[in-house]
């Protein structure tokens, strides 16, 4: 109940542009998901996603090989800047690694 809560409050004040697309991260108790989504017309720009992949190590690596994944595929789709949505999870740990691997590979937000 109260993550649904947050989860409102922090995208009641995110939307995501052509502009500034929205880096939308999700994960779960096997698998993180990134993405980066235009909210003007609902299309999904770049993905990454440890599911199917090889990667190894804790969750925390694993969150900044995506960081640094859908930093790169952000590169390719010419994306520099993005508004970084959270969600419901707190800035620790596992999404914090995320985004500092996604700002080292030059992604701004």
């Amino acid at each position: 109940m109260k993550s649904n809560m947050r989860a409102k409050r922090t995208r009641a004040k995110i939307h995501g542009t052509a502009e500034r697309p929205r880096l939308s991260v999700n994960f779960s108790n096997l698998h993180i998901i990134a993405q980066i989504i235009n909210d003007d017309n609902g299309k999904t720009l770049a993905y990454a996603t440890t599911v199917g992949s090889k990667l190894t190590g804790n969750r925390t690596e694993k969150a900044a090989a995506i960081g640094t994944e859908i930093a790169k595929k952000a590169k390719t789709a010419k994306i520099k800047k993005v508004v970084f949505d959270r969600g419901s999870l707190i800035y620790a740990g596992r999404l914090s690694a995320l985004a500092e691997a996604a700002r080292k590979e030059g992604l701004e937000f």
